[in-house]
């Protein structure tokens, strides 16, 4: 175990949580449990003063100085698991994340994660909590993430992880038509009936932004671009199902299969036999934590997804040209905006 000693300031936005929260917000590497347990030990300071009380309420503005007990990465056992390295210097790492990759050991998957990776491809990543995993990205949801190689570069990513500072934006393929690009502003909880769930949620929720815009719309579906203002669990799939456009895919907040009528068989087959929630990380912009140069890295949307967005444009062409004897196009029926299959 060792001690990193790690400073920021506790956001106005925090202002009337609960300091366990409060940090626990500020310093996503580490559990809420484990936060509770170094401020009873006296690891906290707020304005240079030690706290020992999880409950105190915080007013926002208070400078917070922790002393972390550092140990989460020594029981995880490195493996050798592929990575998709974009970028890398002495204080981060980017990496291409693959759908089905889980990022960190947990129930039902104790190794082959992410982080048993990144042990492996660099020993010295035990000395950074988490391995210098600082933002997550759901198994299935594929694209990405920055790590940190240093406890100070994680410090400095997360501060701007809190500010909203790091730009984050998505490729996903949604059920409907989307006429125009929008806004979803609507809090995110926890589902008040299955606790594995996220949920838009009236009171007791933390504030959720996303904005969108159509990039390409077909008979019954829309290729969106989604960029995040904040990072809420499973953010972009609850604000679009939310407004009833779920995710093509996803199993937990995605709804009945929708398939376009006279739909070539072997396109219904792709579509039914499409598993995982259609959403990929396909930008992130960021400070450099040493440098501070802003830096930007883009993925290309992966082959999975680049195959359903040509299925659902074939689906498309063919049905116009079938319709073609129409005097007028019915838009219901959706029309090409932009095909886009890499960022400008």
């Amino acid at each position: 175990m060792s001690t990193q000693t790690l400073n920021t300031q506790i956001s106005l936005d925090l202002q009337g949580q609960r300091l366990d929260a409060a940090l626990a917000n500020l310093f996503p590497q580490f559990s809420r449990n484990r936060i509770q347990d170094w401020i009873k030990e006296g690891l906290v300071k707020l304005d240079g003063q030690v706290v020992k009380k999880p409950r105190q309420t915080v007013l926002g503005g208070e400078q917070v100085e922790l002393e972390a007990q550092i140990d989460e990465a020594v029981e995880v056992v490195a493996q050798e698991v592929p990575l998709d390295i974009v970028y890398e210097d002495e204080a981060i790492l980017v990496i291409n994340k693959p759908a089905g990759l889980v990022v960190h050991p947990g129930a039902g998957n104790p190794d082959g994660t992410l982080m048993n990776g990144l042990l492996h491809y660099d020993e010295s990543l035990r000395e950074v909590p988490r391995a210098g995993i600082v933002h997550r990205l759901d198994k299935e949801t594929s694209g990405l993430m920055v790590v940190a190689k240093t406890v100070e570069a994680q410090t400095h990513l997360i501060d701007q992880l809190q500010r909203h500072d790091v730009e984050r934006v998505y490729d996903a393929v949604v059920v409907g038509n989307i006429i125009a690009g929008g806004t979803v502003d609507k809090p995110i909880g926890r589902h008040p009936h299955d606790r594995k769930k996220m949920a838009v949620v009236v009171s007791g929720g933390k504030p959720a932004v996303s904005h969108y815009r159509v990039m390409e719309r077909f008979r019954e579906h829309t290729y969106v671009r989604v960029q995040l203002e904040t990072g809420r669990t499973h953010q972009i799939r609850v604000h679009m199902a939310s407004i009833g456009h779920p995710l093509v895919g996803d199993p937990v907040y995605g709804q009945r299969l929708r398939i376009p009528k006279m739909m070539d068989e072997e396109f219904v087959e792709f579509l039914q036999n499409f598993r995982r929630q259609a959403l990929h990380a396909g930008r992130l912009s960021l400070v450099h934590p040493t440098t501070g140069k802003q830096m930007t890295w883009r993925a290309p949307i992966p082959d999975d997804m680049y195959a359903l967005l040509k299925v659902l444009r074939e689906d498309t062409d063919n049905y116009l040209e079938a319709s073609s004897g129409y005097d007028e196009f019915d838009d219901d029926y959706g029309v090409e905006v932009e095909w886009v299959t890499d960022y400008d």
